[in-house]
């Protein structure tokens, strides 16, 4: 297996271009003081031209979440990634005519947050799950989303209160519907990575007359954050190292990480067969049986999944296990945090043929 880099971003952001509050010179200010190596921003059915860059030693990379405005209630948006043209216009056919749109021009798209609960608080925060199957083509899905989570613990006022001064205490993972999800649509022959977002818009909220933001974009930065493993190093170089968080991606050298209990830049994920080695997002042709084996930056509890099964458990911070099954393997990691078990590292699937 070849060597690789790892690097740590977030891939869905908002800025003054839609509805979020900062500009991206700001956003990149606010990764980096979370040490952040890249973010892509990625505004409603708007793509910025002419932003790609570095800023504070930040790599900003330019998207677009696209969905079809005219649709009520909201459904079914789509992150969208190096198409390099506006994509809006698309948006008003069905969703897989957006995705056959997106890579007609080269590009490639993970389902935004494609189970939500609604709250009943406020009307911005109704549910807005990904609803139109079976659908192809796209890459992978936004397994973890920082915001859509805590939208759903919006179950009431005193409920709302309480998490919005320690989000902290409400945050756990995944729903557990979109891991199943995901399993279901690879157990369908579907490759699909895993990318974790913040879907940061930095806004500011009046009570009376205390005005307040309540989940800065740096804050968000270090909670839900997508890790890749690129083919070569970062050169601080815009236009070469945008192909290598790209070629990233669209490969799904990925895993989540909930970045705040414990940064979780080291984890490893291997699988071996004979002199064959892969890792996150890649495929193994067995030689015969296959070891895996997981390591972590920090103790915590490993799930080891086999096509939507978990068969193995361990605590610790490795684990090893032989099988000679073909199939999806992927990892699962939880952790206590705060005096509950929280998920940690979530990782894209090793296919083994």
């Amino acid at each position: 297996m070849r060597s690789y880099r790892e690097y740590v971003g977030n891939p869905h952001i908002h800025s003054v271009y839609s509805d979020g509050h900062a500009t991206h010179q700001e956003i990149a200010r606010a990764a980096r003081e979370a040490n952040l190596n890249f973010v892509i921003v990625t505004d409603h059915n708007v793509w910025v031209r002419e932003i790609t860059g570095y800023y504070d030693n930040v790599l900003v990379l330019v998207g677009e979440e696209l969905h079809n405005v005219r649709r009520q209630p909201q459904a079914n948006h789509l992150l969208a990634y190096d198409t390099q043209h506006e994509m809006a216009p698309y948006t008003f056919g069905s969703p897989q005519t957006l995705i056959q749109a997106v890579r007609a021009r080269d590009g490639f798209g993970y389902l935004a947050h494609p189970v939500e609960k609604s709250s009943p608080l406020r009307r911005d925060t109704e549910a807005i799950p990904w609803v139109d199957w079976p659908i192809a083509g796209v890459t992978g899905i936004e397994l973890w989303n920082y915001m859509s989570e805590f939208k759903g613990l919006l179950w009431s006022l005193p409920a709302a209160l309480i998490y919005a001064f320690h989000p902290d205490w409400g945050i756990r993972g995944p729903y557990r519907k979109t891991l199943k999800l995901w399993d279901e649509l690879l157990g369908k022959g579907q490759r699909l990575a895993a990318i974790g977002g913040a879907d940061a818009h930095g806004t500011r909220y009046h009570w009376g007359p205390i005005s307040r933001t309540l989940f800065p974009y740096e804050y968000l930065f270090r909670c839900v954050n997508t890790h890749i493993l690129t083919a070569e190093a970062l050169m601080a170089d815009a236009e070469h190292d945008k192909e290598l968080i790209y070629e990233a991606l669209r490969a799904g050298r990925t895993w989540v990480g909930y970045d705040l209990p414990h940064s979780t830049r080291g984890f490893r994920f291997h699988v071996r067969s004979g002199s064959a080695q892969a890792t996150v997002g890649e495929e193994l042709k067995r030689l015969g049986a296959v070891t895996i084996h997981v390591e972590l930056p920090a103790p915590g509890e490993i799930h080891l999944i086999h096509d939507g099964k978990r068969i193995q458990k361990v605590s610790g911070d490795e684990l090893q296990y032989t099988s000679v099954e073909p199939g999806i393997y992927r990892v699962e990691v939880y952790r206590r945090y705060k005096g509950r078990k929280i998920g940690w590292i979530f990782s894209s699937p090793v296919y083994v043929v």
